[in-house]
């Protein structure tokens, strides 16, 4: 058993460079820096998020999210819960890339890539360094197209109009008959 060093670098809107390195013991589970990371940047946690293991072209691969959300055993395959999987057991390469997502509203995103890999160990998750001011969490617009395409935002919206079938109420008031089974 070991550490683990990872910079976390924060994907903001404006051109200022954020990041944090943490050091984490191997056996720890991904939920430990999930929470170490969301607890570096100052965000409460309250939202979901989820871990993709990556390459070095940052392309998304297998998700490692916070609670299980599949539905069926074959997803059970394609995702693993937090809680239940440990570091070591997905550092495949010496400088393995990492994609936070947290948040699906907001898409807070954090790269995070393998620094070091020591033979010591840490008594809990500690922060190296920390570089530049986080933002608020709820800094970031939630967009309205993240519900429906850019074209797609008024498909629901004017209902009745579409769909008038010029009756009034006292169309409905007549002619009903109650019957008995």
């Amino acid at each position: 058993m070991g550490t683990l060093k990872f910079r976390m670098l924060l994907d903001s809107e404006k051109d200022q460079e954020i990041f944090r390195d943490i050091r984490i013991n191997e056996d720890e589970n991904f939920e430990t820096l999930y929470r170490t990371i969301l607890n570096a940047f100052n965000f409460e946690g309250k939202e979901m998020g989820s871990f993709f293991m990556s390459n070095d072209e940052w392309d998304k691969g297998h998700e490692i999210s916070l609670m299980d959300m599949s539905y069926s055993d074959e997803d059970q395959e394609l995702t693993s819960v937090m809680s239940e999987v440990k570091l070591a057991d997905f550092m495949e390469v010496p400088d393995q890339k990492i994609i936070l997502v947290y948040d699906f509203l907001r898409m807070w995103i954090f790269l995070i890539e393998l620094q070091e890999r020591t033979e010591e160990t840490t008594d809990k998750p500690q922060i190296d360094l920390a570089v530049g001011t986080a933002p608020p969490e709820d800094s970031k617009i939630i967009r309205e197209d993240t519900f429906y395409g850019e074209d797609e935002e008024d498909e629901f919206g004017d209902f009745d109009e579409d769909f008038g079938d010029d009756y009034d109420d006292e169309d409905f008031g007549s002619g009903y008959e109650e019957y008995e089974y």
